[in-house]
């Protein structure tokens, strides 16, 4: 029997379990760089299995060494994320979270399962393949600066460096049993804009004894984003976008101070440098205009990530062996963004995506957006999540 008969093979042995294990997961989540219980949980898995790992990495995080044949002849590395959103979920399941206004949002608990899957195939068929694989499970990638930043600094990626790095994301946009892979530039950097416009508040009616902070806010607002879009460069990808704007006036009533909240995004770090500059020049000089003071923070997040494109041409082969050409697919750029990038910066990554859309029509089972209180998954994409995870583990050089 082949490496890729074994490994379908125990995939359809083991599935029921990773439902098991995904569904306590999505019940009991943690938010970022709280994972203390996901933590114990996974590590006692390991334990059972009898996988060497080390836990309490940066507090919540852990690493794990599967060993094949000869072991130091290549290293490998696959990462997974653990940590929740602060949403309250709406799913009406058996397992739906148990902690008040925390939610596997983003699918990491299939994140976390799919890893965990993988971790019992490879070890099932270590005489079948060569190398070791490190296991890294890592907390807090949902709030900068990104776990995955704090674990390359604790030295994940060291002693030896791997050869390459692979991880997942569940993408409701692609049924149960697809997957999809981009090389080259993938997903936006991301940097948080944190706003203050400080006016002089008073009566409406009387808007020339008041510095007016609410039309302050307007015009910067409307003069940032005609900047980027203007001045960004022909074929950069970028986007600046304003999520949250809080003025506690009335309908009578001027504000002294209006905050502002959002996010910019971009595929190419010089733009994101010259951006930053031409963001403080703009805020700061629209607000001066309108007789208001402006605070403006800019908080630097994640990298853009860049998928390798040796390693995920590798991927894709392996993908297209797995389940075949029709049920691989080239992905477009992204303009969300993740704290893989972190780990990519230093070795050869690649970040794909693993569809968890139901396949029978009409089924909406898994269809809801990422981030939203009715994300949920087709738990037959874990099948795809453990099964190919290990497979390109074993078989991408």
């Amino acid at each position: 029997m082949t490496l890729l008969e074994r490994i379908k093979s125990l995939v359809d042995e083991h599935h029921g379990e990773w439902v098991s294990l995904r569904r306590h997961l999505h019940a009991h989540p943690e938010l970022s760089f709280q994972e203390h219980k996901t933590m114990a949980f996974v590590a006692d898995q390991l334990k059972a299995w009898g996988i060497d790992h080390e836990t309490h990495v940066t507090d919540t995080g852990i690493v794990a060494h599967v060993r094949g044949v000869d072991p130091e002849s290549r290293v490998v590395a696959l990462r997974a994320d653990m940590d929740a959103l602060p949403i309250q979920e709406a799913n009406d399941v058996p397992y739906a979270s148990t902690n008040a206004g925390v939610m596997h949002a983003c699918g990491h608990d299939v994140h976390t399962t799919s890893l965990l899957g993988a971790i019992q195939l490879l070890q099932a068929t270590k005489d079948h393949w060569s190398g070791t694989v490190r296991c890294i499970f890592q907390p807090g990638e949902e709030l900068i600066p990104g776990g995955a930043k704090g674990m390359v600094a604790a030295g994940v990626l060291t002693n030896p460096t791997p050869n390459h790095i692979l991880a997942q994301h569940v993408y409701p946009q692609l049924p149960a049993g697809h997957v999809g892979v981009r090389g080259g530039a993938y997903m936006a950097s991301t940097d948080e804009i944190h706003l203050t416009i400080q006016g002089k508040g008073g009566h409406a009616a009387l808007p020339h004894l008041c510095k007016d902070a609410v039309l302050a806010s307007s015009a910067v607002i409307v003069a940032a984003q005609q900047a980027v879009s203007r001045m960004c460069p022909p074929g950069v990808a970028s986007v600046l976008s304003f999520g949250r704007v809080e003025a506690l006036g009335a309908t009578n009533i001027l504000p002294d101070t209006v905050d502002i909240q959002g996010t910019f995004r971009s595929m190419d770090d010089a733009w994101r440098k010259d951006a930053h500059a031409l963001l403080t020049d703009i805020v700061h000089n629209t607000a001066k205009a309108h007789g208001c003071e402006a605070n403006l923070e800019i908080r630097k997040g994640y990298p853009h990530v860049h998928n390798d494109v040796q390693v995920s041409a590798g991927f894709k082969q392996a993908a297209v062996d797995y389940l075949g050409d029709a049920f691989v697919h080239d992905l477009d750029i992204r303009m969300t963004a993740e704290d893989f990038s972190y780990f990519a910066n230093e070795i050869p990554g690649c970040f794909y995506r693993l569809g968890t859309a139901s396949p029978e029509e009409g089924n909406d089972l898994g269809t809801h957006g990422l981030h939203t209180p009715r994300f949920d998954v087709d738990e037959a994409s874990l099948k795809i999540g453990a099964g190919l995870m290990a497979y390109a583990a074993a078989t991408v050089q």
